[in-house]
């Protein structure tokens, strides 16, 4: 696939795995900083992996919503390093193309 399908594709997914990367995010944050740093309730870290977790789906979605978030996940890592250009070979500049100052 080249640069511009990654572009799109990426376009097009982030949106939609934005929201539950960030609650999933945004939970396991809270639970540790909360639990470890200002020594909140196990009630507090309960509510917390509750939501972490997807537990309020159900048994049976909860499986689904976390295969799908690890999925969604890694799809926008590995578009955003491709986008990125970090794994192309070095591209080998001779002392005629780099711009000099004339006086």
């Amino acid at each position: 696939m080249n640069n511009r399908t990654f572009k799109t594709w990426h376009r097009k997914l982030a949106p939609i795995v934005f929201l539950p990367l960030f609650v999933t995010a945004f939970t396991g944050m809270g639970y540790r900083l909360g639990k470890s740093w200002f020594g909140l309730s196990d009630n507090f870290g309960e509510w917390m992996m509750y939501i972490h977790q997807g537990s309020y789906l159900g048994s049976q979605l909860r499986s689904f919503y976390v295969f799908l978030n690890g999925l969604g996940l890694v799809g926008m890592v590995v578009s955003g390093i491709v986008m990125s250009g970090i794994f192309r070979g070095r591209r080998t500049t001779s002392p005629n193309d780099s711009p000099t100052e004339e006086s």
